[in-house]
């Protein structure tokens, strides 16, 4: 398994048709749906927590960390495995992969480098998007799941491109699209939002169900708690530490009396 695909995305191309609103006004609906600008910008720092699922019956919890000015600390438990991703906000990151063949802390790739910025801005990629260096097309009015939608394109200041899908009645997020290259392979990734709450004025969803099409790899993740604003020690957002050695095998005279068969 490779943690990495926790953070994918798709590539999608799709015809240009004309529609009767703005690009920017799509946006800005977008955000008053979530809130309002000044809500988005008013949290200095969020925790999220809750479950993830993978194919064939696995399943985990994840605790998602992030603090002005991008900073980000994410840990994915499976059984008793961790897999942890850290960026300081400024230039380092790290990962701890109990999955993969060097299990110490590395330093993420250069790809991993090239997305961190904007995973770790938890205000999206809408708020301030021009400042950002982004720019923004509205591609089409349609339907998702007959549901009528926008379809909005951003491209990056790095040139990547990702489409958005908004809800043409309430301007909530219902799917998200693009590609990304993880380890030199190029990863088809789709998300969808639903469930969206209320937590201290600002609307989230807390279900995202994701996954590359035609590939094995799919999550759900489906979140239990959501802070705004918890204290958050600067110190979590600093290089992990190394996972713990596996425990010494024992032979049964080395073994105590009350050792119990693991279950």
């Amino acid at each position: 398994m490779k943690a990495n695909y926790f953070w994918m995305a798709i590539f999608l191309l799709l015809p240009v048709t004309a529609t009767s609103q703005t690009a920017d006004e799509i946006v800005n609906k977008a955000l008053a749906a979530r809130g309002g600008v000044d809500k988005i910008k008013a949290v200095q720092s969020e925790r999220v927590s809750g479950r993830i699922t993978f194919p064939q019956g696995l399943e985990g919890t994840f605790v998602l960390q992030l603090k002005r000015p991008r900073k980000m600390h994410i840990e994915i438990t499976l059984g008793d495995q961790k897999v942890i991703r850290v960026y300081d906000g400024k230039s380092e990151g790290w990962m701890v992969n109990p999955f993969a063949e060097n299990k110490d802390v590395q330093p993420m790739s250069a790809e991993d480098m090239k997305n961190i910025a904007e995973e770790s801005d938890f205000d999206g990629p809408l708020v301030d998007y021009k400042e950002k260096g982004s720019q923004i097309e509205l591609i089409t009015k349609d339907k998702l799941e007959d549901k009528p939608v926008y379809l909005l394109k951003l491209t990056n200041k790095n040139g990547d491109a990702r489409f958005y899908f908004f809800d043409a009645s309430t301007f909530v997020l219902l799917k998200w699209e693009g590609i990304r290259r993880i380890e030199d392979k190029e990863f088809p990734w789709e998300s969808f939002f639903s469930d969206y709450r209320d937590v201290q004025g600002l609307k989230y969803p807390f279900r995202i169900d994701q996954g590359s099409p035609g590939t094995e790899i799919k999550q759900n993740l489906v979140t239990d708690k959501i802070e705004i604003n918890p204290k958050i020690d600067d110190a979590v957002f600093n290089k992990p530490a190394p996972p713990p050695a596996p425990p010494a095998e024992t032979t049964p005279s080395q073994a105590p009396v009350s050792a119990q068969p693991p279950k």
